[in-house]
C-alpha cells in the first residue's frame, strides 16, 4: 500500500501571487504591440471619427454636412456608384476564374507550372500594375496590346483602307461627293479615263503597288488608271499621267454610276489600270468613301465608358491567382471518397463540379470573395495610375475621392467622413469573415 503525501498545498495568497505575475509578464509582452495598435489604428480612427465633424478649417463644428456632401457631392456620388460595380464584380469574376483555373489544372502535370504563372502578378506591387496596364490600354496600336490585338482581329475581317488621306490633286477630273470623289463629266466606252490623287506617302502605299501605267483604249469598255500623281513642277514630270516613278493605286474601287444607281464597278490592278463594262457607257465614275477610310485605331479602353471596366481587368490579373491558390488548397483538402462516389452514381463531371466540389467548396469560396470585398473597397492605386485625367472622374472611387477631398481640395473634414464611412463598410464584411472564420474553426 502507497504512502499518502505529504506535499502541502500551496497557501491560496501563492497561488494569487503567481497568477498575478503571470499576467503582469503577459502584459509586459503585450505592451510594445498595444502601444503601435492604439498609435497606428485607434489614434486615427479616432482623430478621423471627431475631425469629420469640423469644416475645412478645422475650427467650426460642422455637424453632419459632411456626411451630408457624401450623398450630395456629384464626384463622391460617382464614386460610391463605381465603388458598387467594384464590390459585384471585381470579386465574383476573380473568385470565378480562380475557381475555374483551380479545377482545371488539378489533374494536369504542368498544373504547378500554370498556377505559378496565374499567381505571379500577385508579387508585383499596384503601382508596377498600374503602370504596366496603363501602356496595355494605350490608344496607340503601336503601343497598346490591347489595341494591337484588337485591330489585328478587326483587319482580319473588315481590311481598312490603304488610302485614307488620298485626295485630287491639280488639275484633276475629280469632285467630292459624298466622302468619296467622282468624275465631273460623264464617260463612255473607248475611252481611256485618268483619275491622278495625291496625299498618300509612298511608305504607306499598298505593298503590292507597282509602277502605274496609261490605259489602252477598248472600243466596248471604259479604261483608264488610277494613280499617285505626286510630280509637281516642269521639266520633272507630266501632271495628269502617270511617270515611270509613280505607282499605281492597288484595290481603288472604282463605281460607275447613273441616276445616282450603281450601273459596274471594279477595282484598280497593281498597276493602277482598270476596265468597265460596256453597261456603264455615259455613266460618271466614282471613288466611294470606303476607299478613304481612316486605318481602325481600335477601342478606346480608357475613355469615360470603359475605364471602370478596364481597370476591373488589370485587379481580376492580379488577384485571379490569389484566389486560385486558396481555392486549390481547399480542393486538396475534399474527401475524395464523396466525388468518386458521385461518378460511381452515373453522375457527370460537370454534376459533379455543380452539385459536391461547389458545396464542399462553399466556406472556401465565402472566405474569398469577402476577403477581395474588403480588398475592392480600399482600391486606390491601380485608379489613380492607369485613368488618365480626362477619365478619372468617371473612373472615381471613395478611397481616390478621399485623397483628392484631403490633399488636392482642401476639404479634410470631407476626407474625414468618407474614411469614417468607408470603415463603415468594411466592418460588416470584415464581421461576417471573422464569424465564419470562428465557426470552421469550431468544426
Amino acid at each position: 500500500m502507497a504512502a499518502p503525501s505529504t506535499t502541502a498545498p500551496a497557501p491560496p495568497g501563492r497561488r494569487r501571487s503567481v497568477t498575478g505575475t503571470r499576467r503582469s509578464v503577459a502584459v509586459l509582452f503585450l505592451l510594445p504591440a498595444l502601444v503601435l495598435l492604439g498609435a497606428l489604428v485607434v489614434y486615427p480612427i479616432g482623430y478621423s471619427l471627431i475631425r469629420s465633424f469640423y469644416n475645412a478649417n478645422g475650427d467650426g463644428f460642422a455637424g453632419f454636412d459632411n456626411y451630408k456632401a457624401i450623398f450630395t457631392d456629384d464626384g463622391i456620388r460617382t464614386a460610391l456608384k463605381n465603388n458598387v460595380i467594384w464590390v459585384v464584380f471585381a470579386p465574383t469574376v476573380s473568385t470565378a476564374l480562380g475557381l475555374i483555373f483551380a479545377v482545371l489544372t488539378e489533374r494536369v502535370r504542368w498544373g504547378t507550372a500554370f498556377k505559378l504563372v496565374v499567381f505571379m502578378p500577385m508579387a508585383i506591387s499596384m503601382l508596377a500594375a498600374g503602370i504596366i496596364f496603363r501602356l496595355v490600354y494605350d490608344q496607340d496600336p503601336d503601343k497598346g496590346v490591347a489595341n494591337a490585338v484588337w485591330v489585328g482581329i478587326h483587319d482580319t475581317f473588315a481590311r481598312s483602307s490603304a488610302f485614307p488621306n488620298a485626295h485630287p490633286g491639280r488639275e484633276s477630273p475629280l469632285k467630292a461627293d459624298q466622302g468619296g470623289f467622282i468624275t465631273a463629266a460623264t464617260v463612255h466606252t473607248g475611252q481611256t479615263v485618268a483619275l491622278p490623287l495625291v496625299g498618300v506617302a509612298p511608305d504607306q502605299m499598298p505593298g503590292g503597288a507597282k509602277k502605274a501605267v496609261a490605259a489602252k483604249a477598248d472600243p466596248g469598255k471604259i479604261t483608264g488608271t488610277a494613280w499617285q500623281d505626286f510630280t509637281r513642277g516642269k521639266g520633272v514630270g507630266t501632271l495628269g499621267a502617270p511617270d515611270p516613278s509613280e505607282l499605281g493605286y492597288d484595290g481603288m474601287r472604282i463605281e460607275a454610276v447613273k441616276n445616282g444607281k450603281v450601273v459596274a464597278s471594279t477595282k484598280a490592278a497593281a498597276d493602277g489600270t482598270f476596265t468597265l463594262p460596256a453597261a456603264a457607257d455615259g455613266a460618271q465614275l466614282r471613288l466611294p468613301a470606303s476607299n478613304f477610310k481612316q486605318p481602325y485605331n481600335g477601342v478606346d479602353w480608357l475613355g469615360p465608358s470603359l475605364v471602370t471596366p478596364a481597370i476591373i481587368g488589370s485587379y481580376v490579373w492580379m488577384w485571379a491567382g490569389f484566389a486560385m491558390v486558396l481555392i486549390a488548397a481547399g480542393l486538396a483538402g475534399l474527401p475524395r471518397e464523396l466525388l468518386e462516389a458521385a461518378r460511381v452514381d452515373g453522375a457527370t463531371e460537370w454534376q459533379v463540379f455543380r452539385k459536391v466540389t461547389i458545396p464542399l467548396l462553399a466556406p472556401v469560396l465565402a472566405v474569398v470573395t469577402v476577403t477581395l470585398m474588403i480588398n475592392v473597397l480600399k482600391v486606390f492605386d491601380l485608379v489613380y495610375i492607369i485613368a488618365p485625367g480626362s477619365s478619372q472622374d468617371d473612373a472615381n472611387v471613395l478611397a481616390l475621392e478621399l485623397y483628392r477631398k484631403g490633399f488636392s481640395e482642401g476639404q479634410p473634414g470631407i476626407a474625414s467622413a468618407i474614411a469614417v464611412f468607408l470603415l463603415l463598410l468594411v466592418i460588416p464584411v470584415m464581421w461576417f469573415n471573422v464569424r465564419r472564420l470562428r465557426r470552421e474553426e469550431r468544426r
